[in-house]
């Protein structure tokens, strides 16, 4: 690929970033080659090596040539950092002309995406996103930005974080001695100095540090900005030092005044036991050395701006007021009086900065440029209703089978309440059927799950024969909650009188012997029944009283569970795992519990975020996962989580309206159509069928009633969010709802 951007030995961040990408690329990713086409000012000329090209910013023609040079070169494909002072004419005009020009696919990544621009900053960005095959930016707020202001599609958006060193925890000491800081409480602050740093706030903070704390240093390392040099010369500098005089404090402060490179930069870091970024822009969406502080594990504080709020999330680091010294030295001061909780602050970070270490950040880019190049994936708009061909060919009179080998049904391993009951919930909700035809589907699903109950146990049976003997006198805890909740959804959602009514008397008759389950999928799986149950009859006390407990007993365990880089219910993730999360929320809603959504949509996000590849694409919790504390596989994907994803959205969306569960849907989503790890079509609309998965060699070829089941029921559920979104209501979400309350509760 060709990466144009500003380019090291140029003292600015894109310049250390554009030549990181270099670097690492060429150690964790060696079969991505890279020329590199520099932009240079005139004004500070610099000898750059090892470049293919050097820009003339101030020069069009230089632009034009460059494109020309490119093109001729012959690259896969164009990585383009883009920030508006670094090309030449108004607001960096020129860049226009060179991505006009190009012929190989562009990746772009704009390092400033401005919430209020200018009429001329908006369209040369507009512009560059219309030309755009593929958009990398480093925060979940600029994609969205991009996306909202920009018009960028979301498919051609992918975060990756700013990338991070590897190096070992815990060695303040060791290189506190090199700089002879031994027996010092070191605060650390890098960085261009300018009036956008905040330095006068910490500064004006250390009197109140320094009276608890005499042994702390406060290391401002960096050189005064050139462009500041220029105009000003070090007047900035010198006013601190000023200040920090007046104040009694100048012998607190240590002034490394150069521009020192990444090496010595992580040295200088390594020696701090607490980093400062006390920045006044509260938009800035990327700071590298905040990336580099989070991965060595140092204590951070931050003023709330956009990199930090995402990064420091999930206990990373402190948020501080801006622009408040007061703020700066409390948090200080908390930190240094209490040692434990320094280190544990120290330890989350550490453990947030594996996520960012250069080997992913590698990877991600790699696969950015691999992306750029290949074709699309196939993406089936919402709006196409699946064929149900793949449903009806795995059913016979006695209910839908479990396994296919391929396409065709194995009648090995018969039928299973699982199935049956999904199968009951998709005919409430599918389009293009004929009443005599639903009907007909919905008496042997419906007929399954009424025959799995076991009276004398009191519980649902869950695998059947071929020949119609039962495997078990009792199914599986999560079996039996899937069946309640499938009676459930048929109460509130099924078009048939007869069948709310049927499904009222069956879901009265289970509950009481299912709602004590003590499986957490189980429990959830009850509690989303429930919550259908109320939104038909808000007064029905048991349903309420299933929800106070169920939601009880998973904030519960999330409390017995949660680590600062682990925000849920267990010390292992399953399947189903979004489940959870929507069951905490549709029963807060239904409760007015906003304890219980908030929980939910803290999982949910953290869940999300797991279950969200650093290219943006879904990437299911794979079913390796299982049994292994505190990680995740990827493979082998299915497409349960898709769907459980995809509903689990469904629900935070109506809780909060926030597009970005519509968004994280959507995803989900087009993971059924080749936007996974593998590029692999799942799903076929003709028919309705879907894969079983993806493994580490591609899709398993078999279509079981499980996949088959959960694209289908997937297909109405995004249905139902698109409507929501555009604030209508249809079948598959709670079309005549009033009518049907009306006609069960007369029955009941």
């Amino acid at each position: 690929m060709a990466l144009i951007g500003t380019f090291a030995p140029r003292k600015c961040g894109i310049a250390t970033f554009s030549a990181d990408i270099v670097e690492q690329l060429a150690r964790f990713q060696s079969h991505v080659e890279v020329d590199v086409y520099a932009l240079d000012n005139p004004d500070q000329p610099i000898r750059y090596e090892g470049v293919a090209g050097v820009i003339d910013e101030r020069d069009r023609e230089s632009f034009f040539e460059t494109a020309r040079i490119i093109n001729e070169s012959g690259v896969d494909a164009v990585w383009l950092q883009h920030e508006y002072g670094i090309f030449g004419g108004d607001d960096g005009q020129f860049v226009c002309d060179l991505v006009d020009r190009l012929a190989a696919p562009l990746i772009l990544t704009p390092h400033t995406v401005l919430g209020e621009p200018s009429e001329r900053q908006e369209a040369i960005l507009s512009h560059l996103v219309n030309r755009a095959s593929s958009i990398m930016v480093m925060s979940f707020h600029a994609r969205d930005l991009l996306a909202t202001r920009y018009g960028a599609p979301h498919e051609i958006l992918t975060v990756i974080e700013h990338g991070a060193p590897d190096r070992p925890f815990g060695r303040q000491a060791e290189f506190k001695e090199r700089l002879g800081l031994t027996g010092r409480d070191v605060l650390t602050t890098f960085g261009l100095l300018g009036p956008g740093k905040g330095l006068e706030y910490v500064i004006e903070a250390l009197p109140a540090i320094v009276e608890r704390h005499p042994a702390v240093l406060y290391r401002i390392v960096g050189a005064t900005h050139p462009n500041l040099v220029a105009e000003q010369g070090e007047t900035y500098r010198e006013g601190l030092k000023a200040r920090a005089a007046e104040l009694g404090v100048a012998d607190h402060i240590e002034w490394v005044d150069r521009f020192v490179d990444t090496e010595e930069l992580l040295d200088q870091l390594e020696a701090c036991d607490i980093y400062l970024t006390p920045y006044p822009n509260l938009q800035q969406s990327t700071s590298g050395t905040l990336s580099y502080a989070v991965a060595l594990g140092k204590a951070v504080l931050a003023t709330p701006y956009l990199h930090a709020r995402e990064l420091l999330r999930d206990g990373a680091g402190c948020l501080i007021e801006p622009e408040s010294a007061q703020s700066i030295a409390r948090e200080v001061n908390r930190l240094l009086d209490d040692r434990d909780a320094l280190d544990a602050l120290q330890r989350r970070a550490y453990a947030k900065g594996r996520e960012t270490i250069w080997p992913r950040f590698a990877e991600g880019a790699a696969q950015l440029v691999e992306g750029a190049v290949a074709p699309a994936p196939r993406r089936a708009p919402v709006t196409a209703t699946p064929g149900l061909t793949g449903v009806f060919a795995m059913s016979d009179a006695t209910g839908m089978f479990q396994h296919a080998i391929g396409i065709v049904p194995d009648r090995r391993h018969g039928y299973c309440l699982d199935d049956n009951a999904r199968a009951l919930m998709l005919m409430n909700v599918a389009e293009g059927l004929k009443p005599t035809e639903r009907a007909r589907w919905t008496m042997r699903y419906a007929s399954f799950v009424q025959h799995a109950w076991n009276e004398d146990a009191r519980v649902f049976r869950n695998f059947m024969n071929f020949d119609r003997t039962w495997c078990e006198e009792e199914g599986s805890e999560d079996s039996n909650g899937r069946g309640l909740w499938a009676l459930g959804a048929t109460l509130e959602n099924a078009p048939d009188a007869d069948i709310r009514s049927w499904a009222q008397m069956w879901f009265d008759r289970t509950l009481p012997s299912l709602e004590e389950a003590g499986s957490p999928r189980a429990m959830a799986f009850t509690m989303l029944g429930c919550a259908a149950r109320l939104r038909v009859d808000p007064d029905h006390g048991a349903s309420r009283a299933v929800l106070e407990r169920g939601g009880t007993f998973l904030a519960h365990l999330l409390d017995a569970s949660r680590r600062p880089d682990w925000a849920w219910f267990e010390a292992v993730l399953g399947y189903d795992n979004p489940r959870l999360s929507q069951a905490l929320i549709e029963a807060g809603m239904a409760l007015g519990r906003p304890d219980f959504t908030a929980a939910g949509l803290e999982t949910l996000d953290w869940i999300a975020r797991q279950q969200t590849s650093a290219e943006g694409h879904f990437r299911p919790i794979g079913s390796d996962s299982f049994g292994h504390p505190r990680t995740h596989l990827p493979f082998d994907q299915q497409p349960l989580e898709a769907q459980a994803a995809i509903e689990a959205a469904r629900a935070a969306f109506a809780a909060t309206g926030e597009p970005r569960w519509i968004d994280h849907a959507r995803i989900a989503w087009n993971w059924f159509h080749g936007a996974n790890d593998r590029g692999v079509v799942l799903a076929d609309l003709a028919s309705g069928r879907c894969r079983d998965g993806i493994n580490p060699r591609g899709a398993n070829a078999n279509c079981g009633a499980e996949s088959i089941l959960a694209f289908q029921l997937s297909h109405y559920s995004m249905i139902a969010l698109e409507m929501a979104s555009r604030g209508e209501s249809g079948n598959a979400d709670v079309g005549a709802r009033n009518e049907r309350t009306e006609n069960t509760l007369a029955a009941s």
